[in-house]
């Protein structure tokens, strides 16, 4: 399913449908091999930012590791600012012909707030759709819940957490 999708994703590219896109001054565009630290790092930065201990974020550090092979595997876009840097990012996985999952959605502390986030969402339903795809899936942290629902998420159960024993997470699907 990963290869048919890469493959699908460079027809758009070629047919300018899925190219970067501008939002305001900032650019989303694929991910490229070797931003793994630097995307992993930022997502950090950004699960830290709803307060959470040093024990916690220990315990979810794997979690929120993007690797290369994820990255090569995945639909992985960064959110690029006029200067270059790097605010936020999303990945997604095919599910099945009809859903994408959420895997990723970040965007650096001091962006929050400022509509990268929205912008990030808003371009993984759209990449989705295009793929033709009807359903995204997002397993979200409890402090993300208003925000994706405001994207147009409908809660519809939790999961456990893969990285805190016994902690449930929203689990929420977009109709696209």
């Amino acid at each position: 399913m990963a290869n048919s999708l890469r493959a699908t994703e460079r027809q758009l590219s070629v047919a300018g449908g899925m190219g970067g896109v501008r939002t305001m001054h900032d650019k989303i565009e694929p991910a490229m091999p070797g931003q793994g630290p630097l995307l992993s790092e930022l997502a950090k930065r950004s699960k830290a930012y709803w307060g959470y201990d040093e024990a916690f974020m220990a315990a979810c550090d794997q979690e929120l590791t993007l690797t290369e092979r994820e990255i090569a595997r995945h639909l992985t876009y960064v959110l690029r600012t006029q200067d270059g840097s790097v605010a936020g990012f999303y990945s997604m996985e095919s599910v099945d012909e009809a859903r994408m999952e959420l895997n990723f959605l970040f965007v650096e502390p001091s962006a929050i707030g400022r509509g990268r986030g929205r912008a990030l969402i808003n371009h993984a339903k759209k990449r989705a759709r295009e793929l033709g795809r009807t359903m995204l899936i997002i397993q979200g942290d409890p402090h993300a819940a208003p925000f994706y629902q405001k994207m147009g998420g409908r809660r519809v159960g939790e999961r456990p957490s893969c990285s805190v024993a016994g902690r449930l997470l929203p689990l929420f699907e977009i109709h696209l």
